[in-house]
Parts: C-alpha cells; sequence; structure tokens
C-alpha cells in the first residue's frame, strides 16, 4: 500500500465533502456566521494534533536528545512554525486559530461559544469531559472526540493520517470563491481577513505543508502494511466525520432560515 492508495480510498469521502448541499445554502451573512462558529472547532484541534505529532516525532522535553528521523523533525517543526506563529495580514504574527478567531470578530461572528469551551478545558483538565459537557451540536462533539481518541492511542502514524488526509486540501478553494462572492454581495462586511485566512492556507497546503505530510506518512508507514491499514482506516474515519461536521452546519443553517 502507498499515498496513490489511501488516495482511492478516500476517493468517495473527498468527493461528498466537494459536493456537499452546505456549500449553496450558506447565502446570507448569518449564514457565514453559522458556519464560522462551528468551523472554528475543526480550526482549533487541527493545532491539537499537529502538537501531539511535534511531541511524539521530536524532542520536546529536556534534556533534549536527538529523536527520530530528522527529515520528519524538519517537516513537523517547518509546519509548527507556519502553523502558530504566520504572518497576519497586517503583518504581525499569530496561530491560524487566533487568526481565525480575527476574521470572525471582523465579519460579526461570535466567539462566545469557543471561547468558553475553552475555558472548560482549561478547567478540566479533560478534553473528553469538556466536550461531554458542552453544548455543541452531537456531530460536532463527535468530530472533537474522534481527533482526540486518535491522539489519545497515541500512534504516529494514525496521527498523522488524521492529520494529513482528514484535512482535505480542496475546501479552502471553495470557501474563498465563496467568500469573493459575499465580499461582493455584502460589501458592508469586511471579510477580508477571513479571505486572507483561507488565501493563506491554499498557499501553505498546496507548495508546502500537503507534500511534507505525505512524506510524513510515508517514512512512518516504510514497508508495513498494518501502519499503512491503520493509515486508510483512520483517514476514511476522519473524512467521514468532517461530513458529519459539515452535515450539523447544514442542519443549523437550515434550521435559521424556516424560523424567517
Amino acid at each position: 500500500m502507498n499515498i496513490q492508495t489511501i488516495n482511492q480510498s478516500i476517493k468517495n469521502q473527498k468527493e461528498q465533502l466537494l459536493n456537499h448541499s452546505l456549500y449553496n445554502k450558506v447565502k446570507t451573512i448569518d449564514d457565514l456566521h453559522c458556519f464560522l462558529e462551528n468551523h472554528i472547532y475543526a480550526v482549533w484541534d487541527f493545532m491539537s494534533l499537529l502538537k501531539a505529532l511535534q511531541n511524539k516525532l521530536t524532542c520536546t522535553t529536556t534534556p533534549w536528545l536527538p529523536i527520530g528521523n530528522p527529515e520528519i523533525r524538519y517537516l513537523i517543526n517547518e509546519i509548527v512554525v507556519a502553523e502558530e506563529t504566520d504572518l497576519t495580514l497586517d503583518g504581525t504574527r499569530q496561530s491560524h486559530f487566533e487568526m481565525y478567531l480575527d476574521a470572525m470578530v471582523q465579519c460579526g461572528a461570535s466567539t462566545s461559544q469557543i471561547n468558553a469551551f475553552l475555558k472548560n478545558v482549561e478547567e478540566t483538565k479533560n478534553i473528553f469531559v469538556s466536550i461531554k459537557q458542552s453544548d455543541l451540536h452531537t456531530n460536532v462533539k463527535e468530530f472533537l472526540d474522534f481527533t482526540f481518541r486518535v491522539i489519545e492511542q497515541g500512534k504516529p502514524h494514525e496521527i498523522a493520517a488524521a492529520f494529513t488526509f482528514g484535512r482535505e486540501d480542496l475546501i479552502p478553494n471553495m470557501f474563498t470563491e465563496i467568500l469573493k462572492n459575499f465580499q461582493q454581495n455584502f460589501p458592508e462586511t469586511d471579510l477580508s481577513k477571513l479571505i486572507y485566512y483561507f488565501e493563506r492556507h491554499i498557499e501553505l497546503d498546496a507548495d508546502e505543508h500537503g507534500p511534507m505530510a505525505m512524506q510524513m506518512i510515508t517514512e512512518l508507514c516504510g514497508d508495513s502494511e498494518q501502519k499503512w491499514n491503520e493509515v486508510q482506516e483512520v483517514s476514511v474515519l476522519a473524512l467521514e466525520k468532517r461530513i458529519g461536521l459539515w452535515n450539523a452546519i447544514e442542519e443549523q443553517v437550515e434550521h435559521k432560515h424556516e424560523l424567517v
């Protein structure tokens, strides 16, 4: 098995995501706010996948030791630098999560729920308890629960699978076009930070992070058929959880329309 085999095995899930009916239903600013207020959890838990990989595949404790494959160390650290301390639209540095939060505020979306959730995570010191206690949609809870179960299992190749294949690389392109249409239709709403966020993702994923992540999977699995099979299984499940997240947002958007 190899990367091509994995891509073939997740083809149906990717097509479901790319052709999801949600995209045509995000028509108003309120709809966009609903999308952002749910999608922020995927932006946030992505960082935990990345940090789990950094903990597993590089040395993050003292005394320092040259742990693991230097090529993989380089791949992970390069991605961490960009994801945790990227350049913002105004030239300062922020994580992509913080950039997304700022973009939400700029366009009028609420950040109160995600902020309350993160406060609860700090207080409980148990992510699974926080997920269970939250008022999030069931599908959003399942999305988060899956991410942190994979991390808890502690298998680097499985975490890398959720990180690499579970975060489809075509969605940012699609949403950049949607946002540009929004900017034309709702010129009074400033979406510059949001458009920048998605365009930055496209640039990094296509040119750097995508190929790096594929190389990391290949290095981690090597000739182990079992590892490749586990990567395949996690990749399919991760995309199915993302489809579930999209279904949850669509359901909430439709509910808002029914109330109008």
